[in-house]
């Protein structure tokens, strides 16, 4: 049973990487993952068996997941884009309060816990305006070395939960080309940027798991700044009192599926 469970995170973890202003790692939180997944990563030759069975059906998932949004986001925004977008924002603020939860669980709080919360919504607010402004020229001819460099960074959204990696795609200007890629499976393009995604990737585990284990409580404030600065990418378009109504129902809707 948990096999199958595992397996159904990896799917919503992987439309994590794909759909815009959601974290994979805002994800695995969620699920009650995030820390033994940095561990059975770092530490896999310890304990192959064990750590392959946890770890492998959750990469499955998340390789079925790239590939069934990849497709599915294509339509759904360019179908119903207000609906989507309104959507993906409940799921976001549906993950805060089990971020609370589990801050509160290991930590008691603290007035200055508010500061980094802030500071990082100030910083995911910034990014948003950065993407909007990256989406006005989109990349077009890439080098080896810059998807490598493109993959990299990707990993930062991957590890590093509120923070999307498909921002970071769309600042660096190859998210279009990078959705194409998954879609067709067109592997010029995705073997330099999986190569950046790996080893960013342990990278960047390292170095949360060292901020998990000496700042935790600071770290998951940063973590809510983040997610709430970069819901505002989602913001749909309204015109009328009807779209108002649609987008709260769809908000509502992505809300309560993930909160509990």
């Amino acid at each position: 049973m948990n096999f199958i469970a595992n397996i159904f995170k990896g799917i919503l973890i992987g439309a994590g990487a794909i759909l815009p202003g959601i974290s994979s790692g805002v994800l695995c939180v969620v699920f009650g993952i995030y820390e033994k997944l940095l561990n059975s990563i770092l530490n896999f030759f310890k304990d192959i068996k064990n750590n392959f069975k946890f770890l492998f059906p959750i990469a499955f998932g998340g390789f079925i997941g790239v590939l069934i949004f990849s497709k599915l986001l294509n339509f759904l925004l360019f179908a119903f884009p207000m609906q989507t977008k309104s959507i993906f924002i409940g799921l976001i603020v549906g993950c805060i309060p089990s971020l609370i939860k589990d801050i509160n669980r290991r930590q008691i709080f603290k007035f200055r816990y508010i500061f980094y919360l802030l500071l990082a919504l100030f910083l995911g607010i910034i990014t948003v305006f950065l993407e909007k402004s990256a989406l006005i020229s989109i990349t077009s001819n890439v080098s080896f070395l810059y998807l490598v460099c493109c993959g990299f960074l990707m990993s930062i959204g991957i590890v590093v939960p509120g923070v999307s990696s498909t921002i970071i795609l769309m600042l660096l200007g190859v998210y279009s080309i990078y959705l194409d890629a998954v879609s067709s499976l067109y592997f010029p393009v995705l073997i330099p940027i999986i190569i950046g995604l790996v080893f960013g990737c342990f990278i960047f585990m390292i170095l949360t798991r060292f901020l998990l284990k000496n700042f935790y409580p600071e770290t998951f404030y940063s973590i809510i700044g983040f997610t709430l600065g970069s819901i505002l990418v989602l913001l749909p378009s309204v015109n009328s009192l009807l779209d108002i109504f649609i987008c709260l129902f769809g908000f509502m809707f992505g809300f309560f599926i993930v909160y509990n």
